[in-house]
């Protein structure tokens, strides 16, 4: 078990960006869709041309969320799948015989939009990527959770995901629209926030899955996990490969 608070957060997805529009979604949840791109403002123009749609997002909503001044705090990008799309490129020019390009490459890898984002803002504290199938945003708790045992003052973690391609359409096992967010995660004594607990262990066979307020809107388990923040909801229940989680807010 781990306990940590959420001091603030932020999310983008298409239709959904102010705070208040979240709140809004949170109580009648919905797969975002539409064309919206984040405008990344903050970005400067020649960089800000490198990054593709689920990296602005990804970075929007970090610099949203993260204080200007804290240029140490360690990064948790965490993501099931990544920037997909740029792999995807990369195999078609092999399938054509074309020549790689070693941008696209260095922009494919699961941890660029993390790395992309430490460059802009001149990070100098550690940051790393993951990926962990649908249970992603506990597996990235879990890491911030251990940054903060080992004296991190915040730990910001970034979710984000985004439509996998067609030709992988067949291996998904939940929705998978585009969105993104963040949380500036603290120790549980902190006096701001939301505080949280995660728990988990051996799922039982013998109990199904508890079903999630949000199943009518067939949410992916990762936006799920944002919509019971902003919620009052006590519990959030979650089983996937032989493990049960369960979220809880604490005193």
């Amino acid at each position: 078990m781990i306990e940590f608070t959420v001091i603030d957060w932020s999310a983008w997805a298409p239709g959904l960006q102010t705070r208040q529009e979240w709140l809004d979604w949170a109580k009648q949840p919905f797969l975002p869709h539409g064309e919206q791109t984040p405008a990344l403002s903050e970005v400067p123009a020649m960089q800000r041309r490198r990054i593709e749609r689920l990296g602005r997002m990804a970075i929007q909503t970090a610099y949203w969320c993260q204080e200007a001044q804290a240029e140490s705090v360690p990064l948790v990008f965490a993501s099931r799948h990544g920037d997909v799309e740029r792999s995807m490129e990369l195999l078609r020019a092999l399938a054509n015989d074309e020549p790689l390009s070693p941008t696209g490459f260095g922009l494919s890898v699961h941890n660029a939009i993390a790395a992309l984002y430490s460059i802009i803002r001149g990070m100098r504290g550690n940051y790393l990527a993951l990926a962990a199938g649908k249970t992603t945003a506990e597996a990235a708790c879990v890491e911030a959770a251990g940054l903060l045992a080992d004296g991190a003052p915040e730990v910001l973690v970034v979710g984000y995901e985004a439509p996998l391609p067609d030709v992988y359409k067949g291996f998904a096992d939940e929705p998978d629209p585009f969105y993104a967010w963040s949380w500036r995660v603290g120790q549980a004594t902190e006096g701001k926030g939301t505080p949280l607990r995660l728990s988990w262990g051996a799922a039982s066979r013998a109990v199904s899955t508890p079903v999630p307020a949000s199943t009518a809107a067939k949410l992916p388990h990762g936006l799920d996990v944002q919509r019971f923040l902003l919620t009052q909801d006590r519990t959030l229940e979650f089983s996937a490969d032989g493990v049960s989680w369960t979220w809880q807010r604490h005193a």
